[in-house]
């Protein structure tokens, strides 16, 4: 420790004057000082700025704009109070056009520089809500004894420290709204200091939060919390170990979230700590987007690779003949079949496996498939590709979180697996951050 806080002494606190010359992936300004790469929080292409630095390595350092001294076009006063100290948004200084524009930006220049592969097409992005849009979340509680307040939601940037937020915009209205009220309610509790986050998952009707308990609530507490989830119109829940432990108050109703494709006649129940996507209104518009793209009928065979609870295999299952979903996660494996029956759809078969290791020996692995849908984490889909030597699809729609991976993964298919990249585009699921959701087709 005292290494680390000698070291951040010795940075100048003297303002350097840059012009900033592009983003990198993650949205920060990029300048150059002495050969180093700089990277400045909310500094945008084109516009003089001095900053400090908050951290100097030997190839690249970080700093933060302390004044603006020309302003760019894209540039508009943030909405939130809490912007620039709370890390749960990195975006919310770009007019929101701006935002996609330089995501799709992003995502061409990652998939020549990575992939080694052109975009010859944009798609069209797909635009939803920017504010009060996300319904899952995971946030911190922590009880700070010299203010005798409970802190609740994220994190500062770039700290470890739980930001002191009174609200957040991008969260759903039912929890946003209520942070304050959360963390007043959880100082009252004997467990205060045993709380260390809430998981939410707010569904098209219902809201669970989940509390994590290291110590087990007195009676006294329990009736607190229950009169908290009464008043607003929230279940709340006790963890004590892990997701499986989720369980409702002494005597309460366990309440199931759910959120509905109305288009299609699809509802998806689910647990309040498994995946789902966090923006209901873009998720819907996505599944539209496969659809239409791969204009399924009843003589295709589709594999759902990294499927989750059915999220894209039941819609795509009202429309093929068959299709097969493929998740690493047994319970959401559970629960997608739970989600079949519960919605009638008989054409899909679910199965657990390991995506990143080898999958010959699974019979579903040696049938033919003429359409894939690929949707992973972060990481990425590389180890699985080279299977589609053997499956041998004529289309591919590929959905991601990470526009990096996605240009690694173009790259494998286009030169080493011969298709095609007819088109990619992104998808504003995370407006006002700059994580990037992208779409990508493909075809023999």
């Amino acid at each position: 420790m005292t290494r680390k806080r000698s070291r951040k002494k010795q940075l100048s606190e003297t303002p350097v004057k840059v012009t900033i010359e592009s983003l990198a992936h993650d949205g920060r300004g990029v300048a150059h000082v002495d050969g180093k790469v700089i990277f400045i929080d909310e500094a945008l292409p084109g516009e003089e700025v001095e900053f400090i630095y908050t951290e100097s390595r030997k190839d690249y350092a970080e700093g933060k704009v302390a004044a603006l001294l020309s302003r760019s076009a894209d540039r508009v006063d943030a909405l939130c109070p809490h912007y620039g100290v709370c890390g749960g948004c990195s975006f919310q200084h770009v007019q929101s056009s701006a935002q996609i524009r330089i995501k799709q930006s992003l995502l061409a220049e990652q998939f020549k520089r990575i992939g080694k592969v052109e975009i010859p097409e944009l798609w069209q992005p797909l635009e939803g809500p920017h504010w009060g849009y996300r319904r899952k979340a995971r946030m911190g509680v922590k009880y700070v004894a010299k203010k005798n307040r409970v802190l609740v939601g994220f994190r500062e940037r770039r700290h470890q420290y739980l930001a002191e937020i009174d609200s957040c915009v991008v969260m759903h209205p039912v929890v946003g709204t209520r942070l304050t009220a959360l963390g007043e309610m959880i100082a009252g509790l004997t467990i205060r200091e045993k709380i260390p986050q809430i998981e939410v998952a707010i569904g098209d009707e219902q809201c669970v939060l989940s509390i994590r308990v290291l110590e087990p609530p007195t009676e006294a507490d329990q009736e607190r919390i229950r009169a908290f989830g009464h008043e607003h119109n929230m279940s709340l829940c006790l963890q004590s170990k892990g997701p499986d432990t989720i369980t409702p108050l002494d005597g309460e109703p366990e309440i199931i979230p759910a959120y509905a494709l109305p288009d299609l006649g699809l509802e998806f129940k689910f647990r309040p700590a498994m995946f789902t996507q966090v923006n209901y209104e873009i998720n819907r518009q996505m599944i539209n987007r496969v659809l239409e793209t791969f204009k399924l009928d009843k003589n295709d065979t589709v594999l759902d690779l990294f499927c989750g609870l059915g999220n894209f295999t039941l819609p795509m299952a009202k429309f093929a003949g068959s299709v097969v979903g493929i998740e690493g996660d047994q319970p959401l494996v559970n629960h997608a079949r739970e989600n079949a029956r519960h919605n009638g759809v008989n054409n899909v078969e679910f199965y657990a496996a390991d995506l990143s290791k080898d999958i010959s020996d699974q019979l579903w692995a040696n049938r033919k498939y003429n359409k894939i849908l690929l949707d992973p984490s972060r990481a990425g889909a590389s180890e699985v590709l080279q299977h589609f030597k053997k499956w041998r699809p004529g289309q591919i729609v590929y959905v991601s979180c990470n526009p990096s991976t996605l240009a690694r993964d173009a790259g494998i298919l286009v030169n080493e697996l011969g298709y095609k990249l007819i088109k990619a585009g992104v998808m504003d699921m995370f407006p006002q951050t700059g994580h990037v959701e992208s779409i990508a087709l493909f075809e023999k």
